[in-house]
């Protein structure tokens, strides 16, 4: 649960700095908001899910 909301707020802080920064339009940060609602709720879900847990997995493994 604590990755989930971990990455839900950073892609929330990054979508809000390339509307504000880079010229993205609100209306298309709206578009792909609804669709990772339309992918969460698709067969495609556990795949996206276990594919954004290795990521993370492997982004913690690192050590500097």
């Amino acid at each position: 649960m604590s990755v989930s909301v971990s990455a839900s707020l950073l892609l929330l802080v990054i979508t809000v700095l390339l509307v504000r920064k880079a010229g993205l339009k609100v209306m298309h940060a709206i578009v792909c908001v609804l669709l990772g609602f339309y992918l969460a709720g698709s067969n495609m879900a556990p795949t996206i899910d276990g594919f954004s847990n290795g990521v993370a997995d492997m982004i913690n493994s690192l050590s500097f």
